[in-house]
């Protein structure tokens, strides 16, 4: 077999721009994971089903293992990583983390990228909205209320930083018997 001619591109990630060979066949999920070291998108099912390695790609999310790097050449693509801009850990993450949106977290980094062009889109959608935008991803663990509980509190603009409690949860102590 005769070896695989690579192509020299330009990633524009996260804002950053990353000079790349790539061959032509490898999927962006690839490129960013191996070449870039971006690894908070995740490869689920390699099919586009599951919505673990989603990305945005100009603002609009795409199934990055599916999607060929080369195609993003010169666009912009952002990852989990890019979401929280200079914040460690952004308003959306916050919620997801005070809802209970996170369980074995494969899903999340997906699910972040999808509510991100969600609310970019419908600042202030609907339960019903919120389950349309996000059925694109797949999660075995949470039974989506809390991820959905997490997208309408960013859309309320109540998102207090980590260990504040959300005014509305229950800050109740538990009972002890004893």
């Amino acid at each position: 077999m005769e070896p695989t001619t690579r192509v020299a591109a330009t990633l524009r990630v996260n804002g950053a721009h990353y000079p790349v060979e790539l061959d032509p066949h490898v999927s962006l999920l690839d490129a960013v994971r191996d070449e870039l070291g971006l690894t908070g998108s995740k490869e689920g099912c390699d099919d586009s089903e599951c919505g673990a390695c989603m990305m945005l790609l100009d603002g609009e999310p795409v199934n990055s293992c599916s999607y060929l790097a080369l195609q993003a050449d010169g666009r912009e693509v952002t990852t989990v990583e890019g979401l929280a801009g200079d914040e460690e850990v952004g308003p959306l993450q916050r919620a997801f983390l005070q809802q209970g949106g996170v369980q074995c977290g494969f899903c999340t980094p997906g699910m972040l990228v999808s509510a991100t062009a969600l609310l970019r889109h419908n600042p202030d959608p609907t339960e019903e909205e919120i389950r349309i935008g996000l059925s694109g991803n797949l999660c075995r663990c949470t039974g989506y209320r809390g991820i959905v509980r997490a997208v309408r509190q960013v859309a309320s603009g109540d998102v207090p930083p980590l260990g504040v409690a959300p005014t509305h949860a229950d800050t109740t102590p538990p009972h002890h018997a004893g």
